[in-house]
């Protein structure tokens, strides 16, 4: 890598300045070069391990302002002005002491090249959970693979240090509200900008939409249709029947409607090894003549850390044929948190298209007076066939 670099023209490559393990750092560095090539290559921090440079497998896990992150996924330059902490910058961190101690103790490491990402995983559980709970342990390292241990031992391990810690009353930290956006977003001279906020989810209180501005500007936006053999009419009356809409789409919760046109509920996701359940509060907006609407919320999830903020506009329109209808969508969002790390926007389009096809077979069979109940939760094995099954058509089709 440090060679083909060497190559690449200067007035190409850009300057980027970071504070890594707390010191001031200038780089020079490619556009496209992501932050693990540049701590391996250009700082030589090793401990960085580069596995599946996919996102997948945990071992390039770094902190960037203080939050894991994929070292492998992150561009360098979109980390300028950013707190950059790397394996070799916890040696004199007492958590991280902590846990190398555990796992020597519990027998959590093998070959070694998954445990720097590991451990940086690791401390983020030990901070935040407010107890050794291994269900929620296992979770939170569902994005770290080792191809060794079978993570019986790793669990051990930080269960153990979480139970220590508490016992000795050292109590979870509480962590701040976060803007959303791509990990590092409070970079630099965007932070002193003081950029808005959603609202942590905690149990039994949801995020307030009324405190998000007006405004929204989408890290990600993507176009979806759905076509339904039912009157254009018949289908926006069922869409403004919130009841009827949570009960056909796949891992929604309606529990509450606070005033007409605010509701709360939650929503069960699963991207890539990481699954969450958003809960928060949404706004809904209709406009009868003209057959729109729009449905802005915000959400998170209490104990994975990701949250996200999002809009969806709808337009009913007249089909092909006469008597049936389009749904037209537009939907935008921002991801923050270890979901955002693999939710590339192709792999969330993908996933939407297989939520709507699913909603729109459930749609369609209340409309028609059937009896299809919507699955509790995504199947995320269905879904992965299913998109397995498009790639491979996608790939046959362009040979």
């Amino acid at each position: 890598m440090s060679a083909g670099l060497a190559e690449v023209p200067a007035a190409r490559r850009m300057a980027v300045q970071l504070t890594v393990n707390g010191r001031p750092v200038r780089v020079e560095a490619e556009p496209r070069s992501h932050l693990g090539d540049v701590l391996r290559e250009d700082l030589t921090l090793t401990g960085t391990h580069l596995g599946c440079e996919h996102g997948v497998c945990g071992a390039c896990t770094v902190l960037i302002d203080g939050e894991p992150a994929r070292a492998c996924l992150t561009f360098a330059g979109a980390c300028a002005g950013a707190e950059i902490t790397t394996i070799e910058g916890l040696d004199d961190d007492p958590v991280a002491a902590e846990l190398r101690a555990a796992f020597n103790r519990e027998h959590a490491l093998q070959c070694g090249y998954c445990t720097p990402g590991m451990l940086v995983s690791a401390r983020d559980l030990v901070l935040r959970l407010p107890e050794a709970d291994a269900q929620r342990i296992r979770v939170g390292l569902s994005g770290n693979l080792c191809r060794c241990t079978g993570y019986a031992g790793i669990v051990r391990a930080v269960g153990s240090v979480i139970a220590e810690r508490r016992a000795r009353g050292i109590r979870p930290v509480a962590l701040d509200q976060r803007p959303l956006g791509p990990v590092g977003a409070r970079a630099g001279g965007r932070a002193a900008a003081a950029p808005r906020q959603v609202p942590r989810a905690t149990a039994g209180a949801a995020p307030a939409v009324a405190d998000l501005p007006e405004t929204f500007r989408p890290a990600h936006r993507f176009a979806q249709t759905i076509d339904l053999a039912h009157p254009p009419e018949a289908v926006f009356a069922v869409l403004g029947d919130i009841e009827a809409v949570a009960a056909c789409l796949p891992g929604a919760v309606l529990s509450g409607r606070p005033d007409p046109d605010t509701l709360e509920g939650g929503l069960q996701v699963r991207i890539g090894p990481i699954g969450a359940t958003f809960r928060g509060r949404a706004r809904l907006w209709r406009d009868e003549a003209a057959r729109t609407g729009r449905v802005r919320g915000a959400g998170s999830d209490a104990g994975g850390r990701s949250a996200t903020e999002g809009e969806i506009r709808y337009r009913v329109e007249p089909g092909a044929e006469p008597g049936t209808a389009r749904v037209v969508l537009d939907i935008g969002y921002t991801l923050t948190g270890p979901l955002a790390q693999f939710g590339r926007p192709g792999l969330v389009r993908d996933l939407a298209g297989r939520i709507a096809a699913e909603f729109a077979r459930n749609l369609d069979a209340r409309l028609s007076g059937a009896a299809r109940a919507a699955p509790a939760g995504l199947n995320p094995l269905r879904l992965l066939l299913d998109l397995i099954r498009a790639r491979l058509a996608a790939w046959l089709g362009r040979a």
